[in-house]
């Protein structure tokens, strides 16, 4: 299993009129979440790019406890729990300044060569980076 956890602050323009964060917000702090822990693997999406897989979003599930309030630090914990195949599981835990749950969800991505516009396994790098931590 890995996981990795990375800190942002709830901009205003990000916040509804109550102050809390906008529900439709939470696919892109799971996207920071995402990309914060490919990059902490030496990874990023833009190098799976240039090597020809993209990573597109296939399935999203959200489930809001508390809000985010603006001007908050939220920490965006991300996990992987199982060593994907065609297809990633990404989890995630949000936690307030307070370390208390206020939202958890998932993605689900697929690999995808973009020459064939076909699904296809995970770069071999990348799995040899995620295997590491799978002992």
């Amino acid at each position: 299993m890995y996981t990795h956890s990375t800190k942002i602050r709830v901009r205003y323009g990000e916040t509804d009129q109550m102050g809390y964060a906008y529900y439709g917000n939470y696919a892109q702090y799971y996207e920071v979440g995402r990309v914060e822990m490919l990059r902490s693997l030496g990874m990023d999406y833009a190098g799976m790019e240039r090597d020809g897989v993209m990573l597109p979003v296939l399935a999203l599930n959200c489930k809001f406890i508390k809000p985010a309030l603006y001007d908050q630090e939220i920490t965006i914990k991300t996990t992987v729990s199982e060593l994907p195949g065609i297809r990633i599981h990404f989890k995630y835990e949000l936690f307030n300044e307070n370390q208390e749950l206020i939202n958890i969800g998932d993605t689900t991505l697929v690999f995808v060569d973009m020459a064939k516009n076909k699904p296809c396994q995970p770069p071999e790098d990348f799995m040899q980076r995620l295997k590491a931590w799978f002992k």
